[in-house]
């Protein structure tokens, strides 16, 4: 097999040749496209186009429409097939109250023969996928909808149909672009500092020791911000698409709070109780510098930026303490951060989210918390 490799590598550049430039000359559809054969070529030549092609934006997909009955045809251009037809008839194949429905979808005009189209259907009440790549007429059923509601939904609004432009190549890379974050070891702290560096551009050098810093309590005073930075673990792929959906180079932020006694607190949202909830804490300084330093294995980065003089002069300790004892235990999680979000003047982390897909993820979340239980 390994004499066969560089066999197997010359014939799949020229067959690369071959459809580039076969593709621009003839009008009949090519047998593969270029892209289609990058995973034949040898891993150090294919990875680095692959990722050139294909980020972590790709596994976010695009909505093309929505299909609610056969006099509303629905037609767009999609990645593999560049004509596509969608409509959807109701049915009551389950002998059910409202019963369900068929959606059709006609591919055609694929731009080679080893493309393929994935997408994802959607409703407030479910959330479905499937993949084509053959042109024909393709069927997906929604054997009973949930009740009445769905029903109506579907009826006047349609079936939401999103596409994942990238394919099944592009948004396996994706996949594995995002995957080895939330990795708990030294390959998942490298692929966060890499990821970061790749779509932010971040640089980063390693600082000498000694790495931990004791501070005295004595110099900390009420409104000094703590700015953490996380990028390993669960917690450390979380907060790198966090700094790359907002620009920050810190995932978390806590701050500093003295009792009337003058006892140092740490005022923090998001920290995690015996029943799994994010929640406000107000945690004594030493209580929260002793679990950070032995037991959280995000491998965290803390810094301290004490207020300005000018700041802290004005800043109302008392009246800080008060408001923050009274947010003890309320709940604080990952739904706050849409509003952290931002635009910058070139640009922004990431492209913007289209409205059809957060509605859809927000209503579909409501619907399971709140009604499903």
């Amino acid at each position: 097999m390994g004499r066969n490799l560089p066999f197997l590598w010359f014939l799949s550049l020229n067959l690369l040749i071959f459809a580039v430039f076969s593709h621009g000359v003839h009008a009949w559809k090519t047998p593969f496209h270029p892209r289609d054969l990058l995973p034949l070529l040898p891993r150090q030549i294919s990875w680095p186009l692959l990722n050139k092609l294909h980020s972590a934006v790709d596994l976010l997909p695009t909505f093309v429409g929505s299909a609610s009955s056969p006099n509303d045809t629905l037609n767009w251009k999609g990645a593999c097939f560049y004509e596509t037809r969608a409509w959807m008839n109701f049915n009551n194949k389950s002998n059910s109250e409202f019963g369900g429905g068929t959606l059709h979808i006609k591919t055609s005009s694929a731009h080679s023969w080893t493309c393929m189209d994935i997408y994802i259907f959607a409703t407030p009440y479910r959330v479905s996928w499937d993949y084509y790549f053959i042109a024909r007429d393709h069927t997906f059923e929604f054997k009973e909808w949930e009740g009445k509601a769905e029903y109506e939904y579907v009826k006047n609004k349609g079936v939401s149909i999103f596409l994942m432009g990238s394919g099944m190549l592009g948004t396996l890379q994706a996949l594995w672009d995002v995957y080895p974050l939330f990795s708990n070891t030294g390959w998942g702290e490298s692929s966060n500092l890499a990821f970061l560096e790749k779509h932010m551009g971040a640089s980063f050098e390693q600082r000498p020791q000694p790495w931990i810093t004791n501070i005295t309590v004595d110099d900390i005073h009420s409104g000094d911000f703590i700015a953490l930075s996380k990028i390993r673990g669960r917690w450390g792929g979380f907060e790198t698409l966090e700094k790359w959906v907002s620009g920050t180079y810190a995932g978390h932020s806590a701050v500093f709070l003295k009792d009337p006694e003058g006892k140092l607190y740490v005022g923090e949202s998001g920290h995690e109780n015996e029943e799994g909830e994010d929640i406000v804490v107000v945690m004594p300084w030493e209580e929260w510098w002793n679990y950070e330093l032995t037991k959280d294995d995000a491998n965290p980065h803390i810094a301290v930026l004490p207020l300005h003089p000018d700041i802290r002069a004005k800043f109302n300790e008392t009246a800080a303490w008060e408001y923050a004892r009274t947010m003890i235990g309320k709940p604080y999680g990952y739904h706050n951060l849409i509003f952290s979000w931002i635009d910058t003047v070139d640009g922004n982390y990431p492209p913007p989210l289209d409205a059809n897909l957060f509605m859809i993820e927000e209503i579909s979340f409501y619907y399971k918390k709140h009604i499903n239980g």
